[in-house]
């Protein structure tokens, strides 16, 4: 009997990406799962006119509640987990096909190569490729622990890897960039937070350390220059990350105190 495949996506506001990443797997999935944190905009009704299942829900900080949500309500043999800024490419797909066909009974859950687009341009080095992802998974074989933001799957079984590409456009401009690395760097400030910690200028010079450190080991060790201006923008700005990250937690801790002295006081 033939194995069915179903798509999981979560969405929140992607009117402008969700037709194309369902174009590149309408010929590909026996169920489309599309787990939307409410839009505003016409992403339901994109994703409708797919054949899309789709579950309006809460848009939670952490995205990958919502990938869960849509992993547990697919039904097929084989779960495709994508984003909505991704591209299912020929190759990829057909690769799938005959992995399908011919299964290998060792193997759990796959590896897919993402190439990721960035001010104009394919980042071909910069830690940026072959920046594989687990994806295609056997169902009830792989899960998202739901903790954190750039978190792995967790995959019970072997794990394998494809050939084929996915087109990752998660930056259309460098004011898209800036806007996820913000609600990143806030998302790792609560973390900190969370876990109990104090902060210092010990700890702020420790953040400036891992940003060089950072730099560097994308721009240099990783030859991010040789892609160019791109390449030097993104390892700069993946190392302020850090920089950014520490000083929104000063913040909220300053703000957290305020609270504390207010309640001791009534």
């Amino acid at each position: 009997m033939k194995s069915k495949i179903s798509v999981a996506i979560a969405t929140f506001n992607e009117e402008e990406n969700i037709g194309d990443c369902l174009e590149s797997v309408k010929d590909l999935a026996d169920e489309i799962v599309v787990v939307d944190g409410s839009s505003t905009d016409k992403t339901v009704e994109i994703a409708k006119k797919y054949g899309a299942k789709v579950i309006v829900t809460d848009n939670p900080p952490i995205f990958h509640i919502n990938k869960q949500k849509a992993i547990d309500e697919c039904r097929g043999d084989w779960i495709l987990q994508l984003d909505a800024d991704e591209r299912v490419t020929p190759e990829l797909k057909k690769e799938i096909k005959s992995e399908i066909r011919n299964q290998k009974p060792e193997i759990d859950a796959y590896f897919i190569p993402r190439k990721n687009y960035f001010l104009g341009r394919w980042l071909k080095k910069t830690g940026q490729y072959p920046d594989g992802v687990i994806r295609f998974f056997k169902k009830g074989k792989a899960k998202l622990p739901c903790k954190s933001v750039h978190e792995q799957m967790k995959v019970e079984g072997k794990v394998g890897w494809l050939k084929g590409h996915l087109l990752h456009y998660p930056y259309p401009s460098f004011s898209e960039y800036l806007k996820k690395s913000n609600r990143y760097t806030t998302l790792a400030a609560q973390e900190m937070l969370e876990k109990g910690k104090k902060p210092s200028f010990f700890g702020y010079f420790f953040a400036e350390w891992q940003a060089i450190k950072t730099f560097l080991l994308l721009f240099i060790r990783h030859k991010g220059f040789m892609d160019g201006f791109p390449g030097f923008v993104f390892s700069l700005y993946s190392g302020l990350h850090h920089i950014s990250a520490y000083v929104k937690f000063w913040e909220l801790y300053q703000q957290k105190r305020k609270i504390d002295i207010k309640k001791d006081w009534e």
